[in-house]
């Protein structure tokens, strides 16, 4: 009974640990792989309704629908407006060529319809006061639920219809058919194993990648509240699509509905149960046969084992500093000696892999400060100038701190290219460029405009304050001499200064007025900074 116990416990204290391991693995595989369906069914339908809504905006944008609105009095009324069939003809036109869309409606500002592409609209409430972001983006209407009417399931979206003069005139709102985001929720290549289902506060199915979804019935309540009150975590419950399902649900905050992920527990775990009833089968036979010898064999092979699997443990957990020492000749002493293998040639291959990240990491930074650097001045280029004055017409119209631009240009400088050779201006060009960096802040910023003109950008600066730095950059730049043979070169700048406005809405603006500034300079004489008006 001793052997028997001694054999058994081991052998049984193994396997069954194994097993659990194996047991965990595979409950943290399936989920993670249940994630990923519900997040790529999530993303899936959030591109879809993006593409929805881009239609019916481009719909709602077009001249027939703005102006039809204009002229049509709402239906209902006793007055007497244009003609609305033309308007609901030419809706029922775009409806035919958008398979998503079961209806499209258009009303006026005060919610009364005007004209349809169906016989009976759908009923809806609009808001009295339109939130500032579905001016351009819309908004969902009607949440998804399952419309009587069609028969499927369907979300209503309005999108705002602004005349001319952007001013609200009404809004042109969709009934969208859900059933056409069935292909979309899972990929046959991208996505993995399981069935996506998309569930409405109910339970009931609305749509689902199951090929037979239209026998679907409702998920019952106590199965829906476990799911939702654990959030990305698998369950075992009774499915939709197998009898016993592992799954999990999640909410998606585009549609406000559950998407519910569901994989078959007998073809997860089937294959697994049928190894544990057969290591256990054999465990036992074994236990008969080997009572004579399980003491020796569990003290002879248990214990490697075990420091096998603290090691290979202590390695998944990051520590690739283990080593064991082999002891022993025999079938366990040469597993030691591989294992060592292994783990060195893993240590080797983790200080490789860093080694090659940080050349990668530092190669990734000269590419990043080349893309946005001039490469004969140092200067930033046209890029990353444009990509600064974007950044600091948005920074003013949020905050009205002014800043200052200054256009610079070589005078003459076609002439000096021409007399002294293009070495001797790409010379000139970069002493000039040293003398820019030289009397700007370390706020501001300076660039190479094309050619042989400059920007530099004031940061919270005046016109004033950037005509004084102007007139000390023509200063410094007239000061210094270029010797080339026997010659001595005098170089000057004409500066033009422009201070930001209001009205500045793109960069274009301010290079316009910055322009004109230094035409004037130039006109005046050269060598000179003028500010613009």
């Amino acid at each position: 009974m001793f052997a028997i116990t001694a054999t058994l416990i081991p052998s049984l204290g193994l396997g069954l640990l194994s097993f659990r391991q194996n047991e965990a693995q595979i409950s943290d595989n399936v989920t993670l792989e249940l994630r990923t369906l519900t997040n790529y069914a999530n993303r899936e339908m959030e591109l879809w309704i993006d593409k929805r809504v881009h239609e019916v905006h481009v719909t709602s944008t077009s001249s027939a629908v703005i102006d039809g609105l204009s002229a049509i009095e709402p239906l209902g009324t006793d007055m007497v407006g244009e003609d609305p069939r033309a308007l609901a003809h030419y809706l029922r036109s775009v409806q035919e060529k958008l398979d998503t869309i079961l209806e499209l409606t258009v009303v006026n500002a005060a919610g009364q319809v005007v004209a349809s592409s169906a016989e009976t609209p759908a009923m809806m409430t609009l808001p009295d006061d339109w939130p500032q972001s579905s001016l351009t983006e819309g908004l969902v209407a009607v949440p998804v639920h399952w419309n009587k009417q069609y028969a499927t399931a369907t979300v209503s979206i309005a999108i705002p219809v602004l005349s001319y003069d952007n001013i609200l005139m009404g809004a042109l709102v969709a009934v969208l058919d859900l059933r056409t985001l069935q292909p979309d929720l899972k990929s046959a290549t991208k996505s993995p194993p399981g069935e996506v289902l998309l569930l409405d506060p109910d339970g009931r199915t609305l749509v689902s990648s199951h090929a037979d979804a239209d026998e679907l019935m409702q998920l019952d309540a106590s199965s829906l509240q476990r799911l939702l009150a654990q959030p990305g975590e698998s369950l075992v419950f009774d499915g939709l699509t197998h009898r016993e399902v592992i799954g999990l649900a999640d909410v998606s905050a585009e549609l406000g509905i559950t998407i519910l992920a569901e994989r078959d527990y007998a073809a997860v775990y089937g294959a697994w149960i049928e190894l544990r009833n057969m290591f256990l089968a054999l465990v036992s036979a074994l236990v008969l046969v080997m009572a004579a010898v399980a003491f020796q064999m569990g003290r002879s092979i248990v214990v490697p084992l075990q420091r096998l699997i603290r090691a290979a443990d202590r390695i998944a957990s990051g520590d690739l500093e283990v080593r064991l020492s082999a002891t022993r000749h025999d079938e366990l002493g040469h597993l030691t000696q591989v294992f060592d293998q292994m783990a060195d040639r893993l240590r080797r291959s983790h200080a490789d892999i860093m080694a090659a990240n940080e050349a990668m990491q530092q190669q990734n930074q000269v590419l990043e400060t080349l893309s946005i650097t001039d490469s004969l001045t140092g200067l930033h280029n046209r890029s990353k100038l444009d990509a600064i004055l974007n950044d600091e017409l948005a920074r003013f119209r949020r905050t009205q701190r002014q800043f200052a631009l200054l256009m610079l240009d070589i005078d003459h400088f076609k002439t000096l290219n021409d007399t002294y050779g293009h070495v001797v201006g790409d010379e000139i060009l970069a002493a000039v460029a040293r003398i820019l960096l030289q009397s700007i802040r370390s706020i501001d910023y300076a660039a190479r405009y094309g050619g042989d003109e400059f920007i530099i950008i004031l940061v919270e600066t005046s016109a004033e304050l950037a005509l004084k730095t102007a007139e000390r950059i023509r200063s410094h730049v007239e000061s210094m001499c270029y010797s080339v043979s026997d010659s001595t070169i005098t170089v000057t700048v004409s500066i033009g200064v422009v201070q930001c406005q209001p009205d500045d809405i793109t960069p274009t603006a301010v290079f316009t007025r910055a322009d004109h500034a230094l035409y004037e300079a130039k006109r005046a004489g050269r060598n000179r900074a003028c500010r613009a008006p």
